[in-house]
């Protein structure tokens, strides 16, 4: 234990640069983000501990500070990835938006629909009444097979 105490106070910036390894290294490993913070603070402490000898428990100190308030900058202002992707095998999902006609008339609100190549069963956004043929647009996707429409522009 005396050889790594001797090592720490001879070459502090080789200590934390190591620590700052393993933290990067793990962050790889596990794609976390957020080990990524406490890497970097140790970076800045490795190389204030090279210009200025703040001794073990400053250094320390400094390292949980920096970990703390990286992490938090990093959080709040780095921007974060796009959400999940939407899932390509969801072919309902993918129809919202999707142009079709009406099968027959709607009446009450409901009635029948084709698009994207099949006849669904549908609802008319706000109820009422269109005509046999008359474009529509997915607005939403309700339980099952069933789907929301608008009257097209």
């Amino acid at each position: 234990m005396d050889a790594v105490s001797a090592f720490y106070f001879a070459h502090p910036f080789w200590v934390w640069l190591g620590i700052g390894a393993v933290f990067l290294v793990i962050e790889l490993s596990t794609g976390s983000g957020w080990l990524l913070w406490p890497a970097g603070s140790a970076a800045i402490v490795a190389v204030t501990a090279l210009f200025v000898p703040l001794g073990s428990a400053r250094e320390a100190a400094l390292f949980a500070v920096c970990t703390v308030v990286t992490t938090y900058l990093g959080r709040r202002f780095m921007p974060r990835g796009p959400g999940p992707a939407p899932d390509i095998n969801d072919q309902m999902g993918r129809l919202i938006g999707h142009k079709g006609e009406c099968c027959g008339a709607f009446e009450g609100g409901e009635g029948r629909v084709f698009v994207d190549g099949k006849e669904w069963s549908a609802e008319l956004e706000g109820g009422g009444a269109l005509p046999s043929g008359a474009k529509v647009e997915v607005a939403a996707v309700l339980g099952g097979a069933r789907l929301q429409v608008r009257a097209a522009a």
